[in-house]
């Protein structure tokens, strides 16, 4: 072998082995460093540990403390020395509700929540139709828009590409706000007609409540709401007008009007013409109301701080006069620091369909007896 190709060689073995060397010095340095940072993360996921069973023990008592010490109803003084809300003396517009079913059923608690997938923008309305197929989803994302998604199954809305599923249903005239309503196959919903609220002409501050046929895709009713001077019910969801809301009774609207910026109104609708059957004046306010739902003719409204925090049930009306707001249990959400944009509670699965900073999630609910004490 050429005496070149040999001194090549050697320095070749010669840099092997320093290399070797210089691996072998650098993983005995680093095998102490590294077991001194494995020590130093087990300290601290058992400190992590220790913090979160903390969390947990305070949320719990949070909670306690919450279910012994509930908010106070929403009963004003002049409201109980005539007896009563729903006792302000106009006539028809304050009487009693007369049931047409035997549902006598009020919440006793939020019982669980499930966040299902996070669609859309940080507004908008997702339900079902209590008369109409069991499974069936609709979506309507944003308070300004003219489409609906319609997917088949809960399932394939949970996809992570469920637009996919979905099939689309343009309406003629856009929505406005969350107010929105699937009903026996048919999409209510306002809009905001020429010179509506903000429009400066003589309806102006009127909405128009539209009656959609899903299947045929056409408008079978329409009927200018009739109350004037109109505002957002709900202070902490300014883009609502009317929340229509359905239950074992049928249709109702929620609004509130310039007469009594304080407090929400509702009305009992016909589903069939759109007429306004009955109206009541509520003492349940405006100030921190986020969204509202109805179960067996009784309103709840639901509240929350303008920094997103723990949503409440603290105030009821029940149009029927059977359940006073001091009966009424005042529950909180189960945690979750968001604002609900919209409800829609299903009477057949007594359950509400809620959306949440644009996340969707379903609250069970547990039921009781009006005339049971709580």
């Amino acid at each position: 072998m050429p005496p070149p190709l040999q001194e090549r060689l050697a320095q070749c073995q010669d840099q092997s082995s320093r290399h070797a060397a210089e691996l072998r010095d650098f993983k005995n340095k680093m095998l102490p460093l590294l077991e001194v940072a494995e020590k130093e993360r087990e300290a601290l996921r058992t400190e992590a540990d220790t913090i979160s069973g903390r969390v947990d023990r305070l949320e719990r008592e949070v909670d306690y403390l919450e279910t012994q010490n509930p908010a106070l109803p929403c009963v004003e003084l002049d409201e109980k020395v005539n007896g009563g809300p729903g006792t302000k003396g106009k006539g028809r517009r304050n009487e009693k509700y007369d049931m047409v079913t035997d549902c006598g059923y009020t919440i006793s608690q939020v019982r669980s929540m499930k966040i299902l997938k996070r669609f859309g923008g940080p507004a908008g309305l997702w339900t079902k139709d209590p008369l109409g197929p069991t499974e069936k989803i609709y979506v309507l994302d944003g308070t300004q828009n003219d489409t609906a998604f319609v997917f088949p199954r809960l399932r394939d809305f949970t996809l992570t590409m469920a637009a996919r599923k979905a099939s689309r249903v343009r309406v003629p005239f856009p929505w406005v706000g969350t107010g929105q309503l699937v009903y026996g196959g048919f999409l209510y919903y306002a809009r905001r007609p020429p010179g509506g609220p903000g429009g400066g002409s003589e309806l102006e501050n009127t909405l128009q409540l539209i009656k959609f046929h899903l299947a045929n895709r056409t408008v079978v009713d329409s009927s200018v709401f009739p109350a004037e001077r109109l505002i957002p019910p709900y202070a902490l969801t300014t883009d609502t007008y009317i929340d229509l809301a359905a239950d074992e009774e049928g249709i109702w609207a929620v609004y509130a009007t310039r007469e009594d910026d304080r407090h929400l109104c509702l009305a009992k609708l016909d589903p069939q013409t759109l007429d306004t059957e009955q109206q009541w004046d509520t003492p349940c306010p405006r100030e921190n109301a986020e969204a509202a739902f109805v179960i067996c003719g009784t309103l709840y409204v639901v509240y929350n701080t303008r920094p997103a925090s723990r949503a409440r049930i603290q105030c009821s009306f029940d149009a029927s006069g059977t359940l006073t707001p001091e009966q009424a249990a005042l529950s909180y959400f189960p945690r979750r620091y968001g604002a609900h944009a919209s409800l829609r509670y299903n009477p057949r699965e007594r359950q509400l369909y809620a959306w949440d900073d644009g996340y969707q999630i379903v609250y069970k609910l547990e039921m009781r007896k009006k005339e049971e004490e709580i």
